[in-house]
């Protein structure tokens, strides 16, 4: 079964462009999924908006949007005042500004969706764009109405595709002085710093989203199993409470040296050839 679009518009670079259409990139229905039941009546319950004051239900044709100002005052805002404000969309993607892919902060990435000529006459001038952007290593950035939003978006070549991701506003973004800004700067010793090293190359590898487990997705699977089958779910294993005195003592077992080792800790023989296998790995 062929993807259905979900939003199709015109891909421009200047004069030259073609027709595209976005599909999303992300499919939430092979997730377990589960409906809110009332527990005495085994009846499916289901939402419904309530006057805070008058306690009665409201009506969906009675709900509108109110912004509440600092002086305790609401503005209500009908929808379609909201409706006439948005810009309307003109179903244009126009790839105004170009920036090498190293240069992508995905702090501001959102959401990606996959973006494909929309029609056979569409394709050559498709492949042009893309091509390029890969012969010159770019991605470019967008903006269009989507979802009833002006949208900044990120388009990026990937395979025989492109890739148009959502970008979050900067205003949309913490700062990260927030979180970090009260981190103290501590001097680490270089021994510290070496076994960290030697444990972080053991561990080298690729990207490969193929190896992430949804731990969460298959305990809930596994539960619903075992319901149906009548049985107890399976436990899960206990991790061990690890008794560790120090950084150091835990930099030393990680790096498979002696924690109780005096001097200069060496990683253990056994695990000395691992960095050089983890860099032949990446690079095949």
């Amino acid at each position: 079964m062929s993807a259905r679009a979900i939003w199709k518009g015109y891909l421009s670079i200047g004069d030259v462009g073609c027709a595209v259409a976005l599909f999303s990139a992300i499919d939430a229905q092979e997730r377990t999924s589960f409906h809110i039941i009332n527990r005495d009546t085994g009846n499916r319950v289901r939402r419904q908006y309530v006057d805070e004051d008058t306690g009665k239900a409201v009506d969906k044709d009675d709900l509108v949007k109110g912004y509440d100002q600092a002086d305790g005052h609401t503005v209500v805002l009908e929808a379609e005042e909201i409706r006439e404000a948005v810009p309307d969309s003109d179903k244009r993607l126009e790839m105004s500004t170009f920036l090498p892919c190293a240069d992508i902060d995905t702090l501001y990435l959102e959401r990606p969706y996959f973006l494909a000529p929309a029609d056979a006459q569409s394709v050559e001038a498709y492949d042009l764009i893309r091509d390029t952007m890969v012969a010159t290593n770019v991605a470019a950035v967008a903006r269009t109405v989507l979802f009833r939003r002006v949208r900044s978006v990120l388009i990026r070549p990937e395979g025989p595709g492109l890739i148009a991701t959502t970008l979050n506003y900067d205003y949309e973004v913490r700062d990260p002085a927030e979180s970090f800004g009260d981190i103290a700067k501590v001097k680490i010793d270089s021994e510290m710093l070496d076994l960290a090293r030697h444990i972080i190359d053991t561990k080298m590898g690729r990207f490969d989203p193929a190896a992430f487990e949804d731990r969460y997705e298959e305990a809930l699977a596994e539960l619903v199993r075992a319901k149906i089958a009548g049985r107890k779910p399976k436990k899960l294993p206990k991790r061990k409470a690890e008794n560790v005195t120090s950084l150091m003592d835990a930099l030393r077992r990680s790096a498979g040296a002696p924690a109780s080792s005096k001097g200069k800790a060496q990683p253990a023989k056994s695990r000395k050839a691992a960095p050089s296998a983890g860099r032949q790995k990446r690079a095949s």
